[in-house]
């Protein structure tokens, strides 16, 4: 996808935005601005549908499992390093420890990342972004806000996204050619993992947009609290 062209799609979610608002009389405390999520949630979805999907599904018919799986450990493999910075600043030295080791064994042992050896020696992943570190440092998540073409966040999110964008290795690649095939083979991989799991939340949401919400608040609570969140909020947004 081109520059110009997520331009385009941009400037249409903002005219959704602004011009196919419903009101949501009741909205949850998490996500006061829920009739403008709402509606650039059905944004994404339309793009998702009509572009993203199908392009993930002649992926992964065309792309034998062992592939699929190599490109994933890859990309999770630069997720690691970015996750041991996060983990290094807020002092966590076992999870630091756990990055750094998934980081050198499958960079070694497995041939730049694309074999998973860490996992099959017991050394978990343990996610962290910056939205994660801020957390951790007393900032609250915010209200829910969900951005065109990038999906769920908080506000929080939004203030961390410049800082992890510039931690994704990706975007430090100076070819731009390159850059860009990188992104889109990680975006398609991706929703391609995700493809499995969305026939299960069709069945079983009746109301896909407050499911996906509500499971994504969810996991950001319990990676703040290392999966071990307090059984109440700890602040109003």
């Amino acid at each position: 996808m081109t520059l110009h062209t997520m331009r385009l799609l941009l400037m249409l979610a903002l005219t959704m935005v602004l011009q196919g608002c419903a009101t949501v009389r009741h909205p949850v405390a998490q996500d006061p601005l829920e009739s403008v999520n709402r509606t650039v949630f059905e944004f994404n979805d339309a793009v998702d549908r009509a572009v993203l999907k199908p392009v993930a599904t002649a992926y992964k018919m065309a792309l034998p499992s062992w592939t699929r799986r190599g490109i994933n450990n890859f990309f999770a493999n630069l997720d690691d390093i970015w996750s041991a910075a996060n983990h290094a600043v807020t002092l966590r030295g076992q999870a630091f420890g756990d990055s750094v080791g998934r980081v050198m064994v499958n960079t070694t042992l497995g041939m730049g990342g694309f074999i998973d050896v860490a996992s099959d020696l017991n050394i978990q992943r343990q996610r962290a972004s910056f939205s994660t570190t801020l957390g951790k440092w007393g900032v609250g998540t915010g209200p829910y806000v969900v951005l065109p073409l990038l999906g769920p966040s908080t506000l929080r999110g939004v203030a961390a996204l410049p800082v992890d964008r510039r931690g994704n290795l990706v975007n430090q690649v100076t070819d731009e050619g390159t850059r860009t095939g990188l992104t889109v083979v990680d975006l398609v991989d991706t929703r391609a993992t995700l493809l499995d799991a969305e026939g299960l939340v069709n069945g079983a949401a009746l109301d896909r947009y407050s499911f996906i919400r509500d499971g994504y608040l969810q996991r950001e609570r319990y990676q703040v609290y290392d999966g071990n969140p307090p059984d109440e909020e700890p602040e109003e947004p």
